[in-house]
This record gives C-alpha cells, sequence and structure tokens, in this order.
C-alpha cells in the first residue's frame, strides 16, 4: 500500500512548485533558540519513535524541513492526552508523528498539506481474525477492548464499541503486549501502525488493513497565523509526495507489500 497515493495527490504535486526558500533562512550554527521545535509524542511506529533517539517517517520529514531552512531541530516531547495544551505551553512550531486531521486539533493548530491516509482496523491474537473482524463482532459485552488514552483510538473505541468493555491504557509503547498477553482482545489502530507492530509481535496479526474502518489524512500540526512557515512546510512536503521521497520512506519501515502475515 502506497499511502502517499491520496486523492488530494495531484495539488500536493502542485504545491511542489512554490518557492520554499521563501521561508526566513536561519545561517548554520544558530542557536537553540532559532531551533526549529518539533513537539512529538514519539510512541507511534513508524510515524515517530523517541526510544534510543527519534526516528521515524515524520521525524526524517521534520529533519529535512528544517535543513531546508538551515535551522537546527529541537525535538520537544508531547503527549496525546494534552496534545491541545501542550502545543502551545511548549511553543511547538509544528508537531509530527502520525497525527490525524481532525476538528479538534483544528482549533488549536493550523494543519499541513496531507501527506498520507491511514484508517482504523483490529490487532489481535493469531487465530481470531474471524471474531474481531467487524465493529459488530467487536462491539460486544464479552469483548475486551483496549486504546491508548487521548488520541483517535480513544475517539473511534468510545464511539463503535459501547458496549464491549473498555481499557484505556496510559501510553502507547506497551499497549500490543496487553493484546498479545491476553489481557485484552482487541486494539483498533492506524492500519499502518498495525502493520509495523505486528513484525515485532509475532502473536499478533493485523487484520484487513486495506480495507480499514474508516480513511482519514496524515497532517503536520503548524502553529497558528504563521502563513510563510505553513507555506515553506507545504512546499517541502509537497516535493516530497512528488519525488516519490515519501514513499520510500514507507516502504523503508513496512516495506512496500507487507501484509497481516
Amino acid at each position: 500500500m502506497r499511502l502517499a497515493r491520496l486523492t488530494g495527490r495531484l495539488g500536493a504535486v502542485l504545491l511542489a512548485g512554490m518557492t520554499v526558500l521563501a521561508a526566513p533562512a536561519i545561517p548554520a550554527g544558530a542557536d537553540e533558540i532559532n531551533a526549529l521545535r518539533v513537539c512529538t509524542p514519539g510512541d507511534y511506529p513508524p510515524y515517530s519513535v523517541a526510544e534510543g533517539g527519534y526516528r521515524g517517517v515524520d521525524i526524517e520529514l521534520a529533519r529535512g524541513f528544517a535543513d531546508l531552512l538551515r535551522r537546527p531541530t529541537h525535538f520537544v516531547p508531547v503527549t496525546w492526552a494534552t496534545l491541545k495544551t501542550d502545543f502551545a505551553e511548549r511553543h511547538c512550531d509544528i508537531a509530527v508523528g502520525g497525527i490525524s486531521d481532525s476538528p479538534a486539533r483544528r482549533a488549536f493548530a493550523d494543519f499541513s498539506i496531507t501527506y498520507g491516509t491511514d484508517g482504523k482496523t483490529p490487532v489481535t491474537r493469531r487465530g481470531n481474525d474471524t471474531d474481531y473482524s467487524t465493529i459488530e463482532q467487536i462491539n460486544r459485552p464479552e469483548v475486551r477492548v483496549i486504546a491508548n488514552r487521548g488520541g483517535t483510538n480513544e475517539e473511534f473505541a468510545r464511539k463503535n464499541f459501547p458496549d464491549a468493555q473498555l481499557t484505556l491504557w496510559p501510553e502507547n509503547l506497551t499497549i500490543f503486549d496487553e493484546v498479545e498477553q491476553g489481557r485484552a482482545d482487541v486494539f483498533v489502530t492506524d492500519a499502518v501502525e498495525g502493520r509495523y507492530r505486528v513484525r515485532q509481535h509475532p502473536g499478533l496479526q493485523v487484520l484487513h488493513p486495506d480495507k480499514s474502518f474508516d480513511s482519514f489524512g496524515k497532517v503536520f500540526l503548524i502553529r497558528k497565523n504563521d502563513p510563510v512557515l505553513a507555506t515553506a512546510l507545504n512546499g517541502w512536503l509537497a516535493s516530497q509526495l512528488a519525488t516519490g521521497a515519501v514513499d520510500r520512506l514507507f516502504d523503508r519501515w513496512i516495506g512496500p507489500d507487507a501484509t497481516e502475515n
């Protein structure tokens, strides 16, 4: 699945012709005060991982953007549950890490162009594919659903599984262990994350990742009312889409033909 090939790609490619160097360039060796502040939860591979140093698809794109501006990159840890307040209080220039387009987030930040698409799909133990494949199968009183607190996974679970037993997990790094060890039955998350994570958890499988329950765009958050920064970032992302660089980043993390197996 090529995530960068989305419906609005033509518009993104057209943006590639924009002159992103119109953004103010900061000389090399600038002080930390001039760093591009990139806020990220750092717990959502393959988009952003903080453990062992910041890495991931979004991290590489953010670093490339900072290099374009000739500014150092400063990564700032935030959480999904407090992203709204963190974004302002921690003086984020942009925020990255597998962030989904949602109306609630548009209230406190501007959005970049969409650089990929994703959708919610179940992750469960191997052999359970016929038990938790649909929303109706999951939304039963005996089913133990788990979701990480504060993001769109929690929103999706609360909306679609009101009859199931819902456990809110405090962070995203160990939530797959709960399913693999049998302490939860199913976790519904972004298909891209599921496809990446099952490679580290051989006892799990991601169900129908190419036929997710819904579909939404992935974006970077941009501080409000900064058209110069927004124009520069959108031009950078558009150029990465047009050259296939975004596709190659995803291929490196999850493979061009990755499946639920």
